[in-house]
């Protein structure tokens, strides 16, 4: 039919009720959308769809939640320790596709959960649950049912120890929304990043901390992040990275120190080793510091993961702050560091700014304009990291 003929409603968005689920959603589930939930097996995947069932429900919604991996009574025990009344929420508890799309046809709920897409199967495709032919044919039954009905449907995906979520890659591809829960073991806190959002922005990210009681919003995740940090130290750095349009200030700490060994160990934790590499190149090349023998560790604190070019300038600062055993103090930094070590303008840096300021970080090195330095050694010098 022609385009100007088929209707839509602009409205037709559900809200959890969960403010930074919804955010990142790009203000709600729209009906009919296929989501796709992945991360790492215990980082709370299962503890979010249950909080959120339990919100939609207590806003007059209904959910199905469908799971091959836990009993019925299983869950009933979580939602008591969350707090969950169960009112509005069916559970069914098979690993038949066809049979979850059956008992979803019969009572149309607003929301179905399936959990997850990797233990569920049907008779008419082969191989095992899990298997490429099964993730692919349930995957597709579930999606068709979202598409033919209204009822947005949730699907939870296993990630693989490459970080990725399992089964075909065909399968983000399929769906509408690719959502993924990080978080580092060692803390309680929890991201929850829009990779794909066919309604909405994509690379929106909400933070949650886990609890006892289970998720919980973290209403400021500046002041959470950096709460504790002292610039007073060598070799720590405030970050504002930009999730979506938010900016979120994040420390990055670095530890230069010497080795006996013929190879000088790395690790890098946050942020993406090939440019961390990159930067020790350069630095190698543009100073005098010889980093290329030493030993290098780099870490964003809290957990979070950076990949964004800007963060470049930030990871240099430390590193030589490190290096030279020379503390910044309450500074913020960022800027893409170039191969010949000139600095690059970033994308939002009047809201990275202000974020800075309303955090009480005044003293800022960025490429910000013609008041930002051009080339990495102008900015180390304005640290007073190096001698002019």
């Amino acid at each position: 039919m022609p385009l100007a003929e088929v209707g839509h409603s602009s409205d037709a968005r559900r809200r959890v009720t969960i403010e930074e689920f919804d955010r990142v959603l790009g203000g709600g589930l729209v009906d009919g959308a296929a989501i796709l939930v992945g991360g790492e097996p215990g980082v709370g995947k299962s503890t979010l769809l249950l909080q959120a069932a339990g919100a939609l429900a207590a806003d007059g919604g209904t959910v199905l939640l469908a799971t091959a991996e836990e009993s019925a009574e299983q869950i009933a025990l979580r939602s008591a320790r969350l707090g969950i009344s169960g009112d509005g929420i069916e559970v069914l508890a098979v690993d038949d596709i066809d049979a979850i799309i059956a008992a979803a046809d019969r009572s149309r709920p607003d929301l179905l959960v399936v959990d997850s897409i990797q233990t569920v199967a049907t008779g008419e495709a082969g191989g095992s649950p899990g298997g490429v032919s099964q993730v692919r044919e349930a995957a597709a039954r579930a999606i068709r049912f979202a598409k033919n009905t209204g009822v947005a449907v949730v699907l939870v995906g296993h990630v693989t120890k490459e970080g990725g979520i399992a089964g075909p890659k065909l399968l983000e591809h399929m769906v509408d929304v690719v959502l993924s829960l990080e978080g580092d073991p060692d803390h309680g806190l929890r991201t929850l990043r829009s990779m794909k959002n066919r309604f909405g922005p994509t690379h929106v990210a909400g933070l949650f901390e886990m609890r006892q009681e289970g998720l919980a919003e973290v209403a400021d995740p500046s002041a959470a992040l950096i709460d504790g940090w002292r610039g007073s130290v060598p070799g720590t750095v405030v970050f504002p990275t930009v999730e979506g349009r938010r900016p979120v200030l994040v420390e990055v700490q670095a530890l230069v120190a010497p080795t006996t060994l013929p190879h000088p160990r790395r690790s890098f934790r946050g942020v993406e080793p090939p440019r961390v590499h990159q930067l020790l190149a350069v630095l190698d090349r543009h100073t005098d510091l010889g980093v290329a023998g030493l030993e290098v560790y780099v870490n964003v604190v809290g957990g979070m993961r950076v990949v964004e070019p800007a963060a470049d300038l930030a990871v240099a600062l430390a590193v030589v702050s490190s290096a030279v055993s020379t503390p910044l103090g309450p500074l913020a930094a960022w800027g893409e560091v170039g191969l010949t070590g000139e600095l690059r303008s970033v994308p939002m840096s009047k809201r990275r700014l202000e974020e800075a300021q309303r955090l009480g970080i005044d003293r800022v090195i960025a490429t910000n304009g013609d008041a930002s330095p051009g080339l990495l050694i102008d900015a180390l010098t304005s640290a007073g990291l190096i001698p002019d």
